[in-house]
């Protein structure tokens, strides 16, 4: 009876200290739902004229969904199958959008969430500590002034972020950060790659790389295809499965440095390694959807408020709720205006604005987690 009871107490404090729970279950599953149905919607809209019904049957039709030619064709650019009018339509120029959404939500939440962490600052984001503007600042010059390494656009991307975070780091650094030092030096930085992205536009002379630029600042997905879900895919699997692998490292952080150093944790090493892992996530939405403003820092705090602090629930809900408010929001930027399709950036910058004051307001004092 004793050892029955016994295992009965453990079996319970199991389940009590388990992270994975209802709450979270039910919020990924409800994540999934608005990811798919905004992604319908958003496949249900264009300048070819199809009904809804003949446009959902087109995007779980067999003769695609199940032929691994045409995904060859996809993922790696080889030569498509035949397909009917209505699926080239559906699969070469709708779906990839969504996917890209899908991708850029992922990556930038979670970038979001490691940033808070191994800066113990809940207004760290790649937006703010101007990871996003180097990165920016990266990749319009080579759109517009090294236009012939193209390709190598993530990577790119990732040296511009780093060289940012690299750099405010730096300036926060005395004997140490604090979560107030890093904001105020991520400011900084911004506005200086923002300044430096003005001053690219006046060395570009073709009017179309000018308009595709600045739509590209703000954070848009109008035009996107296949070839830039091919660009983001592998950095975006990488980056998030090195961050899922790392969450109990961050939740170590979040305990503060003595803490985790007492627990034999080699703080300043492992801090940098995962900041570099946020650095490559937050690159490889940027370049595909360019400046997407917010999106790190309002996924987190909406995750974080749902499902509890514990990083390894944390990220896997960014994992989900990113996808679900990016296509959202997308839909909504594509929906809102008849005729003109908005840049799906501004959508977050109108949400993450007001959020970030909402924020501001909450609490007597914000900085430290």
């Amino acid at each position: 009876m004793v050892e029955a009871k016994s295992v009965g107490e453990h079996a319970s404090v199991r389940g009590r200290n388990g992270w994975v729970t209802a709450r979270l279950v039910l919020f990924c599953l409800a994540s999934t739902i608005v990811t798919v149905l905004a992604g319908l919607v958003q496949v249900s809209f264009g300048e070819y004229s199809m009904t809804i019904a003949e446009t959902w049957a087109a995007v779980f039709d067999p003769a695609v969904v199940f032929n691994l030619d045409a995904w060859s064709a996809f993922l790696f650019g080889t030569e498509s199958p035949q397909m009917d009018p209505g699926s080239v339509v559906v699969w070469h120029l709708r779906l990839p959008r969504v996917f890209v959404g899908v991708i850029t939500g992922t990556t930038l939440a979670v970038s979001g969430a490691i940033f808070q962490a191994v800066t113990r600052n809940e207004l760290a984001s790649p937006f703010v500590l101007g990871v996003s503007s180097g990165a920016g600042f990266a990749v319009l010059a080579t759109l517009i002034v090294f236009s012939g390494l193209s390709p190598f656009l993530p990577l790119i991307a990732a040296l511009g972020g780093t060289i940012a975070f690299v750099i405010v780091y730096t300036i926060a650094w005395k004997g140490g950060t604090s979560p107030v030092r890093l904001v105020l030096a991520g400011v900084i930085v911004n506005m200086v790659f923002q300044s430096l992205q003005q001053g690219l536009f006046f060395f570009a002379d073709d009017l179309g790389v000018v308009q595709t630029a600045i739509a590209w600042l703000t954070g848009s997905l109008t035009g996107t295809g296949w070839g830039e879900v091919r660009i983001a895919i592998l950095p975006a699997i990488v980056s998030v499965a090195i961050a899922l692998a790392g969450a109990r490292q961050l939740n170590v952080l979040m305990l503060g440095e003595s803490t985790a150093r007492s627990l034999g944790m080699r703080v300043e090493r492992i801090r940098f390694f995962l900041s570099g892992v946020a650095i490559l996530a937050a690159s490889a939405a940027i370049a595909v959807a360019g400046v997407v403003s917010f999106f790190g820092l309002v996924v987190p705090h909406i995750v974080r408020n749902t499902v509890g602090g514990d990083y390894r629930r944390l990220l896997v809900g960014c994992v989900f709720a990113g996808p679900a408010l990016m296509v959202t929001a997308d839909v909504g930027a594509r929906l809102a205006l008849s005729g003109t399709q908005m840049p799906v950036g501004v959508v977050t910058g109108l949400i993450g604005g007001p959020y970030f004051l909402y924020l501001m307001r909450k609490q007597q004092s914000m900085g430290e987690l």
